[in-house]
């Protein structure tokens, strides 16, 4: 499985996860079963806010499942509706965010989650 962490600089398995997913500069992605981890700069860094485009800022990599602290509801939608599910980063390193998936102890965010004019639940 390939699970992608938005992040702020790339320092590995060690990076912080970031707090929204649109405004990431790069993603770390992390192959479960061969612990290969790729970094992917963000393509889609410059979008109007609420516009982001989750498979041109991925680079059009496909990932199973995405780890983040916040998202927007159109990117959230767009991931879904290729099969990829999002789920809600803890606080710490993605090392530490792998651990809690593997224990199925981080939560799926859905629509209710989203980031919506910067309030809420919403890290950014």
């Amino acid at each position: 499985m390939k699970l992608c962490f938005p992040v702020e600089s790339d320092n590995g398995i060690e990076s912080e996860i970031f707090g929204h997913f649109g405004s990431a500069p790069f993603f770390i992605v992390f192959d479960t079963q061969t612990s290969k981890v790729t970094t992917i700069n963000n393509q889609d860094l410059g979008h109007i806010h609420g516009q982001c485009n989750p498979m041109k800022a991925l680079n059009g990599k496909m990932v199973d499942a995405i780890v983040v602290g916040g998202i927007g509801g159109g990117a959230i939608s767009g991931l879904n509706k290729m099969g990829i599910k999002v789920y809600k980063a803890s606080i710490g390193s993605i090392q530490d965010n792998i651990q809690l998936f593997e224990a199925e102890s981080l939560i799926e965010m859905t629509m209710a989650h989203t980031c919506g004019g910067h309030i809420g639940g919403c890290a950014h």
